[in-house]
């Protein structure tokens, strides 16, 4: 029921933020609202959130920092909403953990469908975890690390663990299943499931070096997961169920 998911607005703009607020709670959703991402962290300590619509630029903390912090253990969708035009900030906000990039001046009806499209992915996607949590636990170990597939936890030899957002984690499982092969950037795509993706998306790419980054594969010189130029990926590690 739409009127069970909720979405946070968060924008220093009061215009922008009553506008917003106002068109999702017309079309049938619970809306929050802050002028901060401080305010913001305080409403989603209290309430089950499902969408961010998140301004970059605000005063104190931005809106990258917040979505870097919230992406160390939350899935909660993120639509970052900023009045630059540049492509720098787009590419800095998706490896912040961002599912999507809207600029000012907006088209709201294609704000809600972007809404849409990843609540259905949240939504799915807390399902899943919720489903996995009641089963029995199983790992998948490769090299020094175990997956823990109940919880997209990476655990290292010294039992550390690592959380992964669910991009991260169906990448990775796409990677083990087609260990020591090559795979496209079109094959990754097609493995990974809930995600509107456009032709030109480098979404692949970011994750590979958010991935790189939390299993200390040096993106210089990688030996777990390796560039094929102008082929694909190559996961290289011998992988136990």
């Amino acid at each position: 029921m739409i009127s069970e998911i909720a979405i946070l607005i968060v924008d220093d703009e009061a215009v922008t933020r009553d506008f917003l607020s106002s068109y999702f709670e017309t079309v049938g959703y619970k809306v929050y609202s802050a002028a901060t991402a401080e305010q913001a962290e305080d409403i989603l300590a209290t309430h089950a959130i499902t969408l961010l619509l998140l301004d970059i630029r605000m005063p104190g903390k931005d809106g990258l920092t917040l979505t870097r912090e919230l992406r160390v253990n939350s899935e909660v969708g993120i639509i970052l909403v900023t009045g630059s035009q540049d492509e720098y900030d787009r590419m800095i906000g998706l490896e912040c953990g961002a599912d999507d990039f809207i600029t000012k001046p907006f088209n709201v009806r294609e704000i809600l469908a972007r809404a849409k499209n990843i609540i259905r992915r949240v939504t799915l996607c807390q399902k899943q975890l919720l489903e996995q949590t009641n089963s029995v636990e199983g790992y998948k170990t490769f090299d020094e690390w175990r997956l823990l597939l109940s919880r997209r936890q990476l655990i290292d030899a010294q039992d550390n663990k690592v959380q992964l957002t669910e991009g991260e984690y169906q990448l990775l499982l796409c990677l083990i299943n087609s260990a020591g092969h090559i795979l496209s950037r079109n094959q990754i795509l097609d493995q990974i499931h809930n995600r509107e993706w456009a032709p030109n998306d480098r979404t692949v790419d970011v994750l590979i070096g958010r991935l790189r980054r939390k299993l200390h594969d040096d993106p210089a010189s990688p030996k777990l997961i390796l560039t094929v130029h102008g082929a694909g990926y190559l996961f290289t590690a011998q992988v136990k169920r």
